[in-house]
Protein backbone atom coordinates (compact mmCIF):
# COMPACT_ATOMS: atom_id res chain seq x y z
CA UNK A 1 0.00 0.00 0.00
CA UNK A 2 1.22 3.50 -0.85
CA UNK A 3 2.44 5.73 1.94
CA UNK A 4 0.55 8.99 2.46
CA UNK A 5 2.31 12.03 1.02
CA UNK A 6 4.19 14.10 3.58
CA UNK A 7 3.69 17.73 2.55
CA UNK A 8 4.87 20.41 4.94
CA UNK A 9 4.80 24.19 4.59
CA UNK A 10 8.35 24.29 3.17
CA UNK A 11 7.32 22.21 0.15
CA UNK A 12 4.16 24.24 -0.34
CA UNK A 13 6.26 27.42 -0.46
CA UNK A 14 8.77 25.85 -2.87
CA UNK A 15 5.96 24.82 -5.21
CA UNK A 16 4.43 28.30 -5.03
CA UNK A 17 7.81 29.88 -5.89
CA UNK A 18 8.22 27.61 -8.89
CA UNK A 19 4.70 28.36 -10.15
CA UNK A 20 5.00 32.11 -9.57
CA UNK A 21 5.30 33.86 -12.91
CA UNK A 22 5.00 30.69 -14.98
CA UNK A 23 2.92 31.53 -18.06
CA UNK A 24 3.41 28.47 -20.24
CA UNK A 25 5.00 25.23 -19.13
CA UNK A 26 4.75 22.40 -16.70
CA UNK A 27 5.85 21.43 -13.21
CA UNK A 28 6.57 17.81 -12.37
CA UNK A 29 6.78 16.66 -8.75
CA UNK A 30 8.67 13.43 -8.08
CA UNK A 31 7.65 11.44 -4.98
CA UNK A 32 9.54 8.51 -3.40
CA UNK A 33 8.18 6.66 -0.38
CA UNK A 34 5.56 9.34 0.23
CA UNK A 35 8.10 12.21 0.23
CA UNK A 36 8.74 14.83 -2.43
CA UNK A 37 12.28 14.32 -3.67
CA UNK A 38 12.43 16.50 -6.74
CA UNK A 39 10.59 19.25 -8.60
CA UNK A 40 11.20 19.84 -12.31
CA UNK A 41 10.02 22.93 -14.15
CA UNK A 42 9.82 23.21 -17.92
CA UNK A 43 9.05 26.71 -19.08
CA UNK A 44 7.99 27.66 -22.58
CA UNK A 45 8.38 31.13 -24.01
CA UNK A 46 5.83 32.26 -26.57
CA UNK A 47 6.43 35.27 -28.72
CA UNK A 48 3.90 37.42 -30.53
CA UNK A 49 3.52 36.72 -34.21
CA UNK A 50 3.07 40.40 -35.10
CA UNK A 51 6.69 40.48 -36.28
CA UNK A 52 5.99 37.69 -38.79
CA UNK A 53 4.57 39.96 -41.56
CA UNK A 54 7.60 42.26 -41.26
CA UNK A 55 9.95 39.30 -41.42
CA UNK A 56 8.05 37.96 -44.43
CA UNK A 57 8.41 41.31 -46.25
CA UNK A 58 12.13 41.42 -45.46
CA UNK A 59 12.57 37.87 -46.74
CA UNK A 60 10.76 38.73 -49.98
CA UNK A 61 12.95 41.82 -50.46
CA UNK A 62 16.11 39.75 -49.97
CA UNK A 63 14.87 37.11 -52.41
CA UNK A 64 14.08 39.69 -55.12
CA UNK A 65 17.47 41.39 -54.62
CA UNK A 66 19.22 38.03 -54.90
CA UNK A 67 17.33 37.20 -58.12
CA UNK A 68 18.24 40.57 -59.65
CA UNK A 69 21.93 40.10 -58.82
CA UNK A 70 21.99 36.58 -60.26
CA UNK A 71 20.48 37.84 -63.58
CA UNK A 72 23.16 40.52 -63.95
Amino acid sequence: MAKPLELDEIWVERIKQILDGLEYGSVQIVVHDGKITQIDKTERKRFETTAAPQAQATLQAVKSTTKQKSKA
